[in-house]
């Protein structure tokens, strides 16, 4: 009976750490991408790569004044090919009521 209860104890006490394991592993799932990426532009760290980054995560928060910001310094700094892309920033542009001037726009950053 006593091995019994030390087996139950055992079985119980693993079972517990391992999902406080569970917990500890889940702790970085709510960083805010957008304010660590924000941050590290102010620093002076921007790059092409957070500058997408940052356009695709506010267009998919709907967040689109922002993203028209983020693709437009993601065009200047390097030429877009991607038709994903460009799809997302015309679709911010006419979330925005700038649909119609998409063209005067697109071409002033060098992406026709």
């Amino acid at each position: 009976m006593l091995s019994f209860r030390l087996l139950f104890l055992s079985i119980f006490i693993t079972s517990l750490s391992l999902s406080q394991t569970e917990k500890k592993i889940n702790v970085n799932k709510d960083i805010d991408l957008v304010k660590v990426y924000k941050q590290v532009i102010k620093e002076g760290y921007g790059t092409p790569s957070i500058y997408k980054d940052l356009a695709n995560e506010t267009y998919f928060r709907s967040n689109y004044k922002e993203s028209k910001i983020w693709f437009e310094k993601l065009f200047v700094e390097i030429k877009v090919t991607d038709p994903t892309l460009i799809y997302r920033y015309n679709q911010s542009l006419k979330a925005l009521g700038l649909y119609k001037k998409k063209k005067e726009v697109i071409s002033s950053l060098g992406n026709n």
